[in-house]
């Protein structure tokens, strides 16, 4: 029997016939993305869902999808999909990252235009009789400093166009190497530079912890007076209400956005003002896009059902049904090593060695390292995933070197991440025992056992008498639980590691009384 797709979602009728052609039995039903209940009723019957970002996936239809395999996101965005609940019940999930890129950026270039110009505002008054040529006065784009927040996929194109009208291009993006921003032509900075210098700012980041509010109030009130803000990426990128605020002082001349933090945005501290240009989030619509990421969905998923190939997927890597029983505990092993590196490191990475040895040298360590290498980067690029991860870092000039050898040590398995940043190294070192559970049992060449746990704390210090109990009193007035305390050091003295489990995140404050004690060189929360 033919495996069954149901579309919920408009798509084009290119994904239709793709799904047609390679054998699949699909039904279209875009408005069944409106209806949650009736979507509940019959996804019992289908092994495919393909969707766009009216359907939300949530736990409570999952439960009802018996037979479903796959969901099909045409588009980047996987927030309307329960991925814990889809990865619990053994559903793939896939998104199309790359389709929409060139319509997003360009359409943040027409939004600069379109706010350096007040095009909107003078198309309005213009249509109502008026004729108020001098009450316009625009900006020149030429010779601006445009400054870029995230010059990943979208914002490198941003910048290729940006230059192509003779603008200064100037970035900030943690994960852009200095080699990757000398070849794409833009000038890598620090935050505090690029609010500074540029003219413009306009985002490109994904929404994470560390994006939220990139332009808060603070920073915000450190932009140049008659800056100019376009935001085509996410809602909740930019505190609205603070912007307002410097949009009323004059000193935010203009701010064009196409998302916001509550979507859809029937109402908006932003709206009403004439420096204001909106858009109800048109960033993918526009035909070409749409067509892109339809064929791509239907493509993916007609390869997933016919013949058992992932691609794009969220929450699982690109590994054959053979190979998943051995390969499964050294996946989750490379992915956590990775994200215990990415959440320490805070600088431009430069280049990643991933060294296997033993048995782990003989298994498919090209996944294995795509675990990694999205466990590394997932941190402060939360659409990333064990297919793009590659292609992503190779965007931004990550060297990513592959090593195998023998078992040289006390372990039959070893996994060693080694991350090469402007600033410093740092390396983990880890391995899987008889019982399947991943374990830290190195970091920087200090011995440590220690296995991972939702909450985490690490901390590194000099190796003095009384940091023990004084960092365990931080921990107890702030009423956080200890679970397990694993503890390394390179010598009597020397430098000592804190790698501690615990049952709820600490506090902000306990991360700064932990990091106020003397010999503290590092502490920060980990969360797995």
């Amino acid at each position: 029997m033919a495996p069954r797709v149901l579309i919920s979602d408009a798509l084009s009728p290119a994904a239709v016939a793709i799904f047609k052609e390679r054998g699949v039995d699909v039904d279209f039903q875009p408005a069944l993305g409106k209806d949650k209940d009736k979507l509940a009723a019959i996804i019992g019957d289908y092994d495919g869902l393909a969707i766009r970002s009216a359907t939300k996936v949530t736990a409570k239809i999952l439960e009802n999808a018996k037979k479903l395999k796959v969901i099909g996101r045409a588009g980047i965005g996987v927030d309307n999909v329960d991925i814990p609940a889809a990865t619990a019940r053994g559903v793939i999930v896939m998104n199309t990252p790359f389709g929409n890129s060139i319509t997003t950026a360009e359409h943040a270039i027409a939004m600069m235009f379109a706010l350096a110009r007040e095009i909107p505002a003078a198309d309005a008054s213009t249509q109502a009789g008026k004729w108020e040529k001098n009450r316009f006065m625009g900006v020149e784009i030429t010779g601006k400093t445009l400054g870029v927040i995230g010059c990943g996929n979208i914002g490198s194109i941003v910048a290729d166009r940006a230059i192509g009208l003779k603008m200064r291009v100037i970035a900030f993006d943690p994960f852009l190497s200095p080699e990757r921003a000398r070849d794409i032509g833009v000038e890598k900075v620090e935050l505090p530079e690029l609010l500074a210098r540029a003219d413009i700012i306009t985002l490109h980041t994904p929404m994470t912890a560390q994006t939220k509010n990139i332009l808060s109030a603070e920073n915000l009130a450190k932009t140049k007076k008659g800056v100019r803000i376009v935001n085509c990426a996410r809602g909740g990128l930019v505190d609205e209400q603070a912007l307002a605020a410097l949009l009323d002082s004059g000193h935010v001349a203009g701010a064009a956005f196409d998302v916001f933090v509550e979507e859809p945005a029937t109402s908006n501290v932003l709206f009403g003002r004439a420096n204001v240009v909106a858009t109800p989030h048109l960033g993918a619509a526009t035909n070409e896009a749409q067509e892109n990421v339809a064929l791509q969905v239907a493509e993916q998923m007609s390869d997933y059902l016919t013949r058992g190939a992932i691609s794009n997927a969220v929450n699982f890597p690109s590994i054959t049904a053979e190979e998943a029983p051995k390969l499964k505990p050294f996946i989750a092993l490379a992915e956590k090593l990775g994200s215990f590196a990415g959440q320490l490191t805070e600088t431009g990475i430069k280049k990643v060695t991933i060294t296997y040895e033993g048995e782990a040298a003989e298994l498919k360590t090209k996944a294995l390292t795509a675990s990694a290498i999205a466990g590394l980067l997932r941190p402060l690029l939360s659409d990333v995933n064990v297919v793009s991860a590659p292609i992503v870092a190779k965007d931004r000039g990550i060297v990513i070197d592959e090593v195998t050898r023998a078992a040289a040590g006390d372990y039959e398995s070893l996994i060693t991440l080694s991350v090469e940043t402007e600033r410093q190294e740092r390396s983990v070192s880890g391995t899987v025992f008889s019982d399947g559970k991943p374990r830290i049992v190195a970091i920087k060449d200090i011995k440590i056992d220690a296995e991972f746990a939702p909450h985490m704390v690490y901390v590194s210090n000099e190796d003095k008498p009384g940091f023990i109990g004084r960092f365990a009193g931080i921990l107890g007035d702030a009423k956080v639980n200890i679970a397990t305390f694993a503890l390394g050091r390179d010598k009597e003295g020397g430098s000592a590691i804190a790698l501690v489990a615990v049952d709820s995140a600490p506090p902000a404050r306990a991360i700064d009384d932990t990091l106020a004690l003397p010999g503290v060189k590092q502490a920060k929360t980990l969360t797995f």
